[in-house]
């Protein structure tokens, strides 16, 4: 399992978990895709626009191995904002490439992308 060095293992000032310490011994927790209600809690969006950030500030839009990502974390973004970059994709393996997808995270989270939101980042250009 490849861990990312440099990556925020959570959100800061939160429980909420970005990556994993090691590779789960009982099997890997597959990635899926989970649905987002609008009445969802401030705090759980607050989590998801902060790992966004966090992903577009370390990988941009290239492809990146799942490693030590966190699969909860990841499957509330998976099928949206981070889509497979392989085909066949098993999202069951550590080792399954990812990309994030640049528009639906624009269009999903502006705050990213005009600077408004405190996860914002600089080092993406369209």
């Amino acid at each position: 399992m490849l861990k990312h060095r440099g990556f925020p293992g959570r959100l800061p000032s939160t429980d909420f978990q970005f990556t994993i310490r090691r590779a789960n011994p009982k099997g890997v927790t597959p990635l899926t895709k989970r649905q987002r209600y609008a009445d969802r809690r401030t705090p759980d969006k607050r989590a998801d626009e902060g790992f966004l950030g966090a992903l577009i500030a370390h990988f941009g839009d290239q492809p990146f191995e799942r490693g030590n990502l966190d699969a909860g974390r990841l499957s509330w973004l998976f099928g949206r904002e981070v889509v497979p970059a392989e085909d066949p994709f098993d999202p069951a393996s550590y080792d399954a490439l990812l990309r994030v997808d640049m528009r639906a995270a624009k269009a999903s989270f502006p705050q990213l992308f005009d600077g408004s939101s405190e996860f914002a980042f600089d080092t993406w250009e369209e």
